[in-house]
This record gives structure tokens, C-alpha cells and sequence, in this order.
């Protein structure tokens, strides 16, 4: 019964940790600004601009980025609860055209 107990906690919690798709978490975080380009936030799915972006820094870069703010971005873009896949999965998602 102990170890029914313990298997249902981690199931619990890992399931709690999934990570989420960027459709779901996009609207709600990075899209505040980057669905319009608030602040000079380089807007999303405009690969002219997102792919110098790229270039310069690679995904490490932008995740530095992300993790400790640009200009008027706050650490962690809004989404204080991203895992790191989620934000890898955010940043794509944002440079990839429409």
C-alpha cells in the first residue's frame, strides 16, 4: 500500500510538470507582446525579423534572453512557470512564419 501511495504521488506530480504546447501557453505570456511588437518586441512569425535574432545569438542566446530579461522584457518573458523545453517550444513557435 506504501509503495501504491508513493507511485500515485510522482504520477501526480509529473503529470502537474508536463509540458504544455505553445498554442496553449503563447496567448497568455509572449504574446502579450509579441502578438504586436510592444516595446520593440520583435513580433511573431515575422522571420525578417526573428532570424537576425537567431543568427547573432542561437537558441542558447535567446534562452539567456529569456531567462534574464532583454531591454523591456521581464526575466522569464511572463511565463514564470516555464520549463525550459516550454520556452524552446515558445521560441520556435514564434519564429516560424505563419
Amino acid at each position: 500500500m506504501k509503495n501504491f501511495a508513493l507511485g500515485t504521488l510522482l504520477l501526480a506530480s509529473s503529470m502537474a510538470y508536463a509540458d504544455r504546447s505553445a498554442d496553449e501557453i503563447y496567448p497568455n505570456t509572449c504574446g502579450v507582446c509579441h502578438g504586436a511588437g510592444v516595446a520593440g518586441a520583435p513580433t511573431a512569425h515575422d522571420a525578417t525579423l526573428w532570424q537576425p535574432r537567431f543568427d547573432a545569438k542561437g537558441m542558447d542566446g535567446l534562452m539567456e534572453s529569456v531567462h534574464n530579461c532583454l531591454n523591456a522584457m521581464p526575466a522569464k518573458g511572463m511565463c514564470m512557470d516555464c520549463t525550459d523545453t516550454e520556452y524552446k517550444a515558445l521560441i520556435e513557435f514564434m519564429m516560424k512564419a505563419s
